[in-house]
């Protein structure tokens, strides 16, 4: 695709900031801002495995969900300036440090840069590179990243138009989010695994929120549709951790009960999708890792 930083169409968002003088909706302009790179071990147990997963965690976010729990990063896009080189350089830092993949966090907005420093870095990159996001890609996004990418890790967080623009001011989440996932199981296909790591594929996580598990539930009735339940991955969260702040749908001012969760869950087994579940116990900060703020 054609992209232009100085008329930033490149997500779903459509903000046309010019981001060679400010920022956009990502709340970043033109300068790669990473939050931190290092080994990452609580991600589901094909992607960290014993040794870690090479996580980079990119500052910004276009989606701006109300519950984020890295709004540090997301909101005021902190972190340390890396050059397209320097990005290429930390990716195979991390490989020596036998980091099972590279974990690309929420790095949408930066697809062009992130694509140049794979192209430098593929010649001596020999582990697979992961896309995790939170599932609001434009397709041209998607259609950049065709081939560079292994294992897509995407979110789908809502399914009603009304949920997503009350609590991410996206009423056109899943419309777009479907799309995205229908193209990422197209670039990667079915599941191709390394031992007990996932080598190549797709996994589609989802968080279940608080008095929301009907429509979580029709989620699952999508995916079961909409792709083949042998050749992708469900990673059904139950770690929803109320923010410090109140909000005002009550909803969000609670964890979900264990009957909320647990109904999900039993849903997407009697669907027939394979994956991973989550333990409450895992809704805790200690999750969170500390990120670089300058």
């Amino acid at each position: 695709m054609s992209f232009d930083a100085a008329h930033c169409t490149l997500c779903p968002r459509q903000c046309s900031a010019d981001r060679t003088n400010g920022v956009g909706a990502c709340h970043c302009g033109t300068e790669i801002r990473i939050a931190r790179a290092a080994l990452h071990y609580w991600e589901e147990p094909c992607i960290s495995g014993k040794d870690g997963s090479g996580a980079v965690f990119f500052a910004g976010c276009a989606l701006g969900c109300v519950f984020c729990q890295n709004k540090e990063i997301s909101r005021r896009a902190v972190g340390k300036v890396f050059t397209v080189g320097q990005l290429a350089d930390a990716f195979l830092r991390l490989q020596e440090q036998n980091a099972n993949n590279i974990n690309l966090v929420t790095g949408s907005h930066f697809t062009p840069w992130i694509v140049q420093a794979l192209e430098l870095a593929k010649p001596k990159l020999h582990i697979p590179v992961v896309w995790n996001c939170g599932g609001y890609e434009s397709l041209e996004i998607l259609h950049m990243l065709d081939g560079l990418v292994d294992i897509y890790l995407p979110d789908l967080k809502f399914y009603t138009a009304e949920t997503a623009k009350a609590y991410a001011n996206c009423p056109d989440y899943f419309s777009v989010a479907s799309k995205g996932i229908l193209e990422m199981f197209r670039q990667v296909g079915a599941l191709s695994w390394n031992g007990d790591l996932l080598e190549r594929g797709l996994m589609v996580r989802h968080l279940v929120l608080p008095g929301h598990r009907k429509e979580s539930m029709q989620i699952l009735d999508w995916l079961a549709d909409a792709l083949p339940k042998a050749d992708f991955l469900l990673s059904l969260m139950g770690q929803y951790t109320p923010p410090d702040e109140p909000l005002s749908d009550k909803h969000l001012n609670r964890r979900i009960a264990t009957f909320e969760y647990e109904s999900v869950r039993k849903y997407a087994v009697q669907l027939g999708l394979d994956g991973y579940g989550q333990e409450r116990s895992s809704a805790s900060s200690l999750y969170t890792p500390e990120f670089w703020t300058e």
